[in-house]
């Protein structure tokens, strides 16, 4: 059965990784996807641009647009907004999938850097949200996904990284805030995160070695759409983990994910062993 058949999904940073893959699991059931993301042109170190997103989406099966949008940039937001309304009809789903990173300490952070995370990851996601509520008004089964994680307090999360967690923490904040307001709406939002690293391009080019001990975006994938087909009134305001997710759909065997089989995967950022 066909979910999303139909559906118009406005994900960011859907040129490549977990973005690209949320996007082609909606492709299948012939849903229309929005590509917003900065990407225009190849690059050598991380593969892919809109348009590359937006062929691959067509062949499996759904609707593309592909748009340069850079979300820090709020009039650029609106605008990407009213093509994708224009195009589809309007939109029923947000994922705000894009993000910085920079896995460092307070005294090996330019403020630049700082600055950057803070940009895309707390601004765009507002921004994203902001602009896409008066039409996810309007839709049907309306949904909100934030990759972001869980707030773990838990010092060392706190400590060994403070701007990225902060900025991270942050869209998950805006998420669980989202969700209370427009509850009354039927505006379903929760934030996503996966359990273990998973198998970027990006993570390739910042750590080499180490996507191989992780598993494949399609998890993620599997995961958002379980989230997202659900009836936007039953799950909203909640910080879910991908495994759990599929877990509680019913998903037992894990390892068609792993990229290297019979390796362990490394468990992510913000997840405490259990």
């Amino acid at each position: 059965m066909s979910l999303l058949a139909g559906k118009t999904l406005f994900i960011t940073g859907a040129s490549r990784g977990i973005g690209k893959e949320i996007a082609l699991r909606a492709a299948r059931d012939g849903a229309n996807i929005v590509i917003a993301a900065k990407t225009t042109t190849p690059d050598p170190r991380l593969p892919g641009t809109i348009y590359t997103a937006a062929a691959e989406v067509i062949a499996a099966g759904g609707k593309a647009l592909p748009l340069a949008v850079d979300i820090r940039d709020e009039a650029a937001v609106q605008a990407a907004v009213a093509q994708a309304v224009e195009a589809f009809g309007g939109i029923d789903i947000l994922v705000n999938n894009a993000s910085a990173i920079s896995i460092t300490g307070t005294l090996d952070t330019p403020m630049k850097r700082y600055d950057l995370m803070m940009d895309i990851n707390v601004r765009g996601t507002f921004a994203c949200a902001q602009a896409c509520i008066p039409h996810l008004k309007k839709a049907a089964n309306p949904h909100i996904l934030v990759l972001s994680p869980p707030l773990n307090l838990n010092p060392k999360w706190l400590g060994v990284h403070p701007a990225y967690t902060a900025s991270k923490y942050s869209m998950s904040l805006i998420a669980l805030g989202l969700a209370d307001e427009f509850k009354h709406h039927g505006i379903a939002v929760n934030c996503l995160w996966p359990r273990t690293i998973i198998a970027t391009s990006a993570l390739k080019v910042a750590q080499a070695g180490l996507g191989e001990m992780g598993r494949k975006p399609e998890i993620m994938a599997d995961a958002a759409y379980r989230i997202l087909t659900k009836n936007a009134s039953t799950l909203t305001g909640q910080c879910l983990l991908d495994e759990q997710v599929l877990r509680d759909a019913g998903v037992t065997d894990f390892s068609g994910y792993l990229m290297s089989p019979g390796v362990d995967p490394i468990i992510d950022l913000f997840v405490d062993e259990q």
